[in-house]
């Protein structure tokens, strides 16, 4: 490989901005991904708690089971949206100093 081609994936900054300037755009940008990761996990926690309580009517003999996972679905998608309201206001703080600077 010649010298040209290699990459240097540390320590690589823009050459137009300094390491102390903040991106406030590229730090919203990341919080709005990070939410719609969240909601992504409410929702599919949400569904395999659904899952898990229909399996616990129709597997009787080992409905405990089924309903602890349900229990545990439940938490893990309620966990999920106070991660998605996290990230909602880190974005939105994140939009505010960006409309400032």
């Amino acid at each position: 490989m010649s010298e040209e081609k290699h990459h240097h994936f540390f320590h690589h900054h823009k050459e137009d901005q300094s390491s102390t300037e903040i991106d406030y755009a590229k730090k919203e940008k990341h919080h709005k991904h990070m939410e719609q990761l969240g909601e992504l996990g409410a929702v599919a926690a949400g569904a395999y708690a659904l899952h898990e309580k229909h399996k616990a009517k129709k597997d009787p003999e080992n409905a405990h089971s089924h309903k602890v996972k349900e229990e545990i679905a439940a938490t893990v998608a309620v966990g999920s949206v106070g991660y998605v309201f996290h990230e909602h206001h880190e974005k939105k703080d994140a939009k505010k100093h960006g409309h400032h600077h």
